[in-house]
């Protein structure tokens, strides 16, 4: 399949490691799109022409076949597409009920498109918690459970969310909690971007309210499409503070009225992607045939050799050369590894220096903290005490400052995420840059990046 979907790696000599950021698109849904496209006219569906009418049906066989990778039944929930899974998330965050004072209790593993869902709950007047996670990176349902009793005893239940795998650490946090917060009376937000591509989401078992999702992170193609299965029940409590184009039946400018379209059309912005609906279909179809029956396997098996072989990277004198940012072994982890390059004293190596030195080598991996500040902070020590006295310290323009205030050189860590392209030699190419790296580190020291910034 590599061979026949994915020539361009090897044809460009590229090991790509970087499946959470997104997957690859493989030459036959890129070849089908224009294959359809030549076949004959589609139209703005906000009409009944007949251009628009095959507009109309793809799309509605899109979201059918959302609803079936979903393994969510039509009479229960909703597909409602948007730009990207942060676009589903802020839909739901500007929807809550401005008057109910909903709070909001959430991991601090949350990507930041959902810690960002605090500035519309505070809109609201409501409260917001934070769940912390323990040192192996998971969070504890105690934890979970306790914050949520204490911010519904003041207005009742409210939204409670979280990633169904970290795209940070790897963590899969338990789908179980789903219906533990339900019978709580709480709404459940689970953010499945970085956890659909190589887990198995069934709603009709797990059934969260809310389930925010990007294409291209699960099949590569289409990019610049995403969707929000919601509950059709939890739908209902929902109040979008405005209209656009398409969202509407009627509306008035002479007066602030309007009347608003169902959903799922009611949700959605104006004219949907419509030429690449189709692909959404196409995607699922290629998915399920081509992929989900062996997906799970090859990625833990590969997670495994890399976890394995940085494991095995150690300094003469036996002191480890890798830290790894969460489950060093395979229970409850998906593909996706995050580790720091240690020097011979135990001190991190920049991450940036990594980056570097895994771009010459042709290899395709990420630095930073990859949108999550939680498991940043964590690995770091950043408890809020010391994030509250370094912001109390100054005001930062930029990331460097920020660093400065914290007092530390780096916040970030490399990550490795795996996915259906990604063979053996990948993570082996990987591995021999990090070994190169700490051969390097053991003979001199390597230049600090942040130093001269830092004043260290």
């Amino acid at each position: 399949m590599r061979a026949a979907e994915f020539p361009y790696l090897d044809a460009t000599g590229q090991a790509y490691l970087d499946y959470t950021g997104a997957a690859l698109p493989p030459l036959s849904l890129v070849r089908g799109h224009a294959e359809r496209l030549g076949r004959g006219p589609f139209g703005n569906p906000h009409s009944a022409n007949p251009a628009s009418a095959a507009s109309n049906r793809a799309l509605e066989e899109a979201r059918a076949a959302v609803l079936s990778f979903c393994g969510a039944s039509p009479r229960d929930y909703v597909v409602i597409f948007t730009a990207n899974a942060t676009a589903a998330i802020r839909l739901v965050a500007e929807a809550l009920p401005a008057r109910s004072r909903t709070p909001l209790v959430m991991l601090a593993d949350n990507h930041n498109s959902v810690l960002g869902m605090r500035r519309y709950a505070a809109g609201t007047g409501g409260s917001c918690g934070v769940v912390p996670l323990g040192a192996d990176f998971r969070a504890d349902w105690g934890r979970v459970a306790e914050a949520l009793d204490a911010h519904a005893a003041a207005r009742g239940p409210g939204l409670f969310a979280y990633p169904a795998q970290s795209n940070a650490s790897g963590v899969r946090h338990p789908l179980s909690w789903v219906a533990q917060a339900q019978r709580r009376g709480w709404r459940v937000l689970l953010d499945a971007a970085a956890y659909a591509p190589t887990g198995r989401l069934d709603l009709g078992a797990v059934p969260a309210d809310f389930v925010p999702l990007s294409w291209y992170k699960i099949t590569g193609y289409p990019s610049g499409v995403g969707c929000l299965v919601a509950r059709r029940e939890a739908l209902r409590g929902l109040h979008r503070p405005w209209f656009a184009g398409g969202t509407v039946l009627a509306a008035s400018s002479h007066t602030d009225w309007h009347l608003r379209a169902p959903a799922p059309e009611g949700f959605e912005d104006g004219t949907l992607p419509f030429l690449l609906l189709p692909d959404v279909t196409a995607a699922v179809s290629w998915y399920e045939a081509r992929v989900r029956p062996w997906i799970a396997r090859h990625t833990a098996a590969l997670t495994g050799r890399l976890l394995d072989g940085l494991a095995a990277l150690r300094y003469p004198d036996g002191r480890p050369a890798v830290r790894v940012l969460g489950p060093e072994g395979l229970r409850d982890r998906g593909p996706v590894v995050s580790f720091n390059l240690l020097r011979p004293d135990g001190s991190v190596l920049d991450e940036r220096i990594a980056l570097d030195a895994a771009a010459a080598a042709g290899v395709d991996v990420r630095s930073g903290c990859f949108c999550n500040p939680g498991v940043a902070e964590l690995a770091n020590g950043m408890t809020p005490e010391v994030v509250r006295q370094a912001l109390g310290r100054g005001a930062p323009s930029d990331v460097d400052g920020y660093l400065r205030l914290l007092r530390v050189h780096a916040q970030g860590a490399v990550r490795a995420s795996l996915g259906a392209a990604s063979n053996a030699a990948d993570v082996d190419r990987l591995l021999q840059v990090c070994a190169d790296l700490c051969a390097q580190a053991a003979r001199h020291p390597l230049p600090d990046p942040l130093a001269p910034r830092l004043g260290c």
